[in-house]
């Protein structure tokens, strides 16, 4: 197979980044649980006990975070189109979480007692074209909230990927009108040139 030369430069990055190789060596799933740790050391968001929601969970780095913070007395329901194996604590539930059987699965498994916290780190597979992806990150990132909407206690959280762009403010705007506090966060384990930030919405308002 012949690579592109951006596919060739990726893998370069991919392989030369520190979070990945800090991953293999701490056994973390993907680079990505580095982003959820360093937002965690600054806003507390995950305590022990907690019932925590992942979505677009595979292949697990931040269920896997997730899961050693709530600790035995707490429950990570985790959900994605994709396998993702098993984790320790971890209920998982395959499926698109927009389809109604697989949103009723997530309800029984989660419970009548609702979510403390959200998590989201979906991304569309990206094509490179931001008139493309835009909208469609876009689109998961509205999903992810309308689903938070439905568990989430009251004065709980939200932390979802976002991507600056057509429809951002729009989008941080109904945030704040069901949130006490909605603060962006950029971890250093995001790429530089990404234009993905989280938004973390506290004091969730039913």
């Amino acid at each position: 197979m012949v690579r592109s030369k951006s596919s060739k430069q990726w893998l370069r990055e991919h392989f030369d980044d520190e979070f990945v190789r800090r991953s293999h060596g701490e056994r973390y799933r993907s680079r990505a649980s580095y982003k959820l740790l360093e937002m965690q050391d600054k806003d507390r968001l995950i305590r022990p006990g907690m019932t925590v929601v992942d979505l677009g969970a595979a292949p697990g780095g931040w269920s896997q975070v997730a899961a050693e913070l709530v600790g035995d007395q707490g429950r990570i329901v985790a959900s994605d189109i994709l396998p993702m194996d098993s984790i320790a604590g971890v209920d998982f539930v395959q499926g698109d979480f927009t389809d109604d059987l697989v949103f009723e699965r997530l309800l029984s498994v989660i419970g009548e007692q609702g979510a403390d916290l959200v998590i989201s780190d979906i991304a569309p597979n990206m094509s490179g074209i931001s008139e493309i992806d835009q909208p469609r990150s876009l689109g998961l990132a509205e999903l992810a909230l309308e689903l938070a909407k439905t568990i989430l206690k009251p004065r709980a959280y939200f932390l979802v990927k976002m991507f600056q762009g057509a429809g951002y403010p729009e989008y941080h705007r109904e945030m704040q009108s069901r949130f006490n506090s909605v603060k962006t966060r950029k971890p250093t384990a995001s790429r530089a040139r990404s234009r993905e930030v989280y938004l973390l919405g506290s004091g969730f308002q039913p």
